[in-house]
């Protein structure tokens, strides 16, 4: 190896070092080869109408030479939706297998607009930097570089972190900060808990005992509710039905099916 390759070799290393002991935290959720599916509704005139599906996976890779989960989201709309507006999103991250976030890529059309968002993240002196890419709808490229003393996320890498969150202690109503970036903005953001409920999946019997949170960004002096989720109250946390604020209505997810999970669903009401 030349010397030059072993110095970078050593500071990856080191990198991802700091990066466990600052923005880690211990996974007990899920385990490589978990895949859950999705079906799509839109509000339609007060008529919910399947538009499509998404699907998620999480499997064991590699990035730059480490250990890597890599997790991906892909969303599709069909021929009912895409008359109006067309939703083809992919989501990668990589991460460490403590779920330090490593690199983030979305690729989105939404409508008539086609964006790309990259971010690669390392943690040099303990601290949080991003190197972060957006090729625009007009095909520009736009390049940026962003430091944080705290740790910062992305879409994707959040909701793995969440997932393993110790919701015994939480309360009805408490915030936990939630610091998201894109390519081109960090959002002042957070989860709030509101507590659990018993939801019945649409189309069957299955009943689940779940933890509801809302995600909230402040934006131009207000709070906006963007998503609320209902996760199984259980070692899982496994999401089973989402709902989302769009600019041009709502839309919500409910779970179709899951395989590979880590832990058993006990939170399925017998």
């Amino acid at each position: 190896m030349k010397p030059k390759a072993l110095a970078l070799a050593l500071a990856m290393a080191a990198c991802a070092m700091q990066a466990a002991a600052q923005c880690g935290i211990k996974n007990t959720a899920f385990k490589p080869g978990e895949f859950l599916y999705y079906d799509l509704y839109f509000n339609w005139k007060f008529i919910w109408v399947k538009v499509g599906t998404a699907s998620m996976s999480t499997v064991m890779s590699r990035y730059n030479g480490q250990d890597a989960y890599r997790a991906s989201l892909i969303t599709r709309s069909n021929n009912k939706l895409d008359r109006f507006f067309t939703l083809r999103d992919t989501l990668l991250s990589y991460s460490t297998p403590d779920l330090t976030p490593l690199y983030f890529r979305k690729g989105a059309r939404e409508g008539d607009r086609y964006y790309v968002d990259e971010i690669w993240y390392s943690y040099p002196h303990n601290a949080c930097h991003l190197k972060q890419h957006r090729i625009e709808n007009d095909g520009r490229h736009v390049w940026k570089t962003s430091g944080y003393k705290d740790c910062v996320y992305d879409m994707m890498s959040i909701f793995l972190r969440a997932r393993n969150f110790d919701t015994s202690k939480f309360k009805v109503g408490e915030n936990i900060p939630m610091p998201v970036s894109d390519a081109k903005n960090l959002s002042n953001s957070w989860l709030k808990y509101r507590g659990k409920e018993t939801y019945k999946m649409d189309g069957n019997d299955t009943e689940y005992r779940c933890l509801v949170f809302s995600f909230i960004e402040r934006e131009k002096g207000k709070n906006n509710e963007l998503l609320r989720f209902y996760v199984t109250d259980d070692a899982n946390h496994i999401p089973v039905r989402l709902d989302m604020f769009l600019s041009f209505g709502s839309a919500k997810a409910f779970l179709r099916g899951y395989k590979g999970v880590k832990n058993p669903v006990t939170s399925i009401v017998k």
